[in-house]
């Protein structure tokens, strides 16, 4: 069992109305989607670090 597996499952939010945007607010979603893109693939260079350090330890 790897610790990923003991991590919580969160639904996915609904889809926002894109109908309903103007052409600034498209351009300000999208770049919270492009921040929110870079904080995610950060965090999962954090957690391969820290498993690439555990795998490390164990296979001396």
């Amino acid at each position: 069992m790897d610790w990923e597996d003991l991590e919580p499952r969160r639904k996915a939010p609904a889809p926002k109305n894109l109908e309903t945007m103007s052409v600034e607010e498209l351009g300000e979603y999208i770049s919270q989607l492009e921040a929110e893109i870079a904080r995610a693939k950060a965090a999962i260079a954090a957690k391969r670090s820290v498993r690439a350090g555990a795998d490390a330890l164990f296979k001396r």
